[in-house]
């Protein structure tokens, strides 16, 4: 039983996967903010352009 528990206790397999899976998490949120931050700047880019095109 001593000898089970020594093996779980080194076995680090799950702890690489839930790392892995942090990072790809906080990756994708670090995206996320970016392309609506970038989105609300195109979007006003956008309709100043569509104002000049529009105004004789």
């Amino acid at each position: 039983m001593k000898n089970l528990f020594a093996r779980f206790a080194k076995d680090e397999s799950g702890a690489t996967a839930i790392e892995y899976g942090l990072i790809a998490a906080l990756i994708s949120i670090v995206i996320v903010g970016a392309a609506s931050g970038v989105g609300g700047e195109l979007n006003t880019v956008l309709g100043k352009i569509k104002t000049g095109l529009t105004t004789p």
